[in-house]
């Protein structure tokens, strides 16, 4: 007996997004860090191959990158988080006051990650329940956990005095040659490629992004998706923030400054679609890496920073004509 039932269709079967092999605008990412890697070599070839310069390409990213992952998640699911940037700030000036510090390790840490969560928990709120428009919410909240960091730090360096903490951060730490720093990146990058494409969360996101309407008819509550997307945003800030208090051992109100526009910048390359309903975790490291890549040649060779940003954006730029070239076919 023939089935009336008609063969799901790509946006609404298996998602793009879910799919781990190379497509093409990765293995275009790819070719992109081999010419800069080709570019480094030739321009300074003692330096740019050397171990110490690619752990510290790893250790810069690694920061930037937790804080991407978690953006990625919320852009897939149709929103954006304006706030990221300062929510590290607020939540590294936090778990370096005196009175955080008397807690040790353990309570920097725990006081870092609640004070993302927190402030993911406000924005979630706002946006799934408020309901108020993404955008104005994070934009508030990036208001809001500047002016917060800024009043607790007094406008001051908080130095870390916590030996367990600053340990950390020493060569006697690393595990075969790779800072502990890079190995909790590792880590969060490939919990949320498995939590992205290997769980019902995962498939949840992209629907509730590719058609929130048709998500709620299909039974997925849309609302608590929202503010669980927003949850783990502030969760990855409050590690990347932990990751930031590790590496400079202090807190700065400064801390995170324009965060917010390289992971989304960093999500756009990779193939993270700003309506939603697609993208990957996968992509957007690539696009980390890139950035910091450029970053690291620029400084090697001691070029004006106002050409890295103009070449920063060139390839924003590029990146979302080459998305809507491939939406209109």
């Amino acid at each position: 007996m023939a089935s009336n039932s008609a063969p799901p269709h790509p946006a609404h079967g298996k998602p793009r997004s879910r799919r781990f092999p190379l497509d093409v605008r990765q293995l275009s990412l790819v070719g992109v860090l081999i010419a800069l890697a080709v570019v480094g070599t030739l321009t300074k070839p003692d330096e740019f191959l050397a171990a110490e310069n690619l752990r510290l390409i790893l250790t810069q990213a690694s920061v930037i990158g937790v804080v991407t992952v978690g953006v990625t998640f919320v852009i897939i699911g149709g929103g954006i988080d304006l706030s990221v940037g300062a929510v590290v700030a607020l939540a590294s000036v936090w778990a370096t006051t005196v009175a955080t510090q008397d807690f040790g390790l353990g309570g920097m840490l725990l006081c870092s990650v609640l004070v993302g969560l927190g402030c993911g928990l406000v924005n979630g709120l706002l946006i799934a329940y408020g309901p108020m428009v993404p955008f104005i919410a994070t934009l508030a909240m990036l208001a809001a956990a500047r002016g917060l960091a800024l009043q607790i730090s007094d406008g001051k360096t908080q130095v870390v005095t916590v030996d367990a903490v600053l340990d950390l951060g020493v060569q006697d730490s690393y595990v075969l040659g790779v800072p502990p720093i890079v190995l909790v990146f590792a880590l969060v990058c490939v919990i949320g490629w498995l939590l992205l494409n290997r769980t019902t969360f995962g498939r949840r996101t992209v629907a509730v992004g590719g058609n929130p309407e048709a998500s709620r008819l299909a039974g997925i509550a849309v609302k608590r998706q929202r503010l669980l997307l927003y949850l783990l945003s502030g969760l990855c800030c409050g590690i990347a923030a932990s990751l930031l208090i590790i590496l400079t051992g202090s807190g700065q109100n400064t801390n995170g400054n324009l965060y917010e526009l390289d992971a989304i910048a960093a999500a756009i390359i990779g193939g993270t679609l700003l309506s939603g309903g697609r993208g990957t975790i996968l992509g957007s490291v690539l696009g980390v890496l890139v950035f910091t890549t450029i970053t690291n040649l620029f400084a090697l060779n001691n070029l004006q920073t106002d050409i890295q940003q103009i070449a920063k954006g060139a390839i924003i730029v590029a990146a979302v004509l080459v998305q809507k070239g491939r939406s209109t076919t």
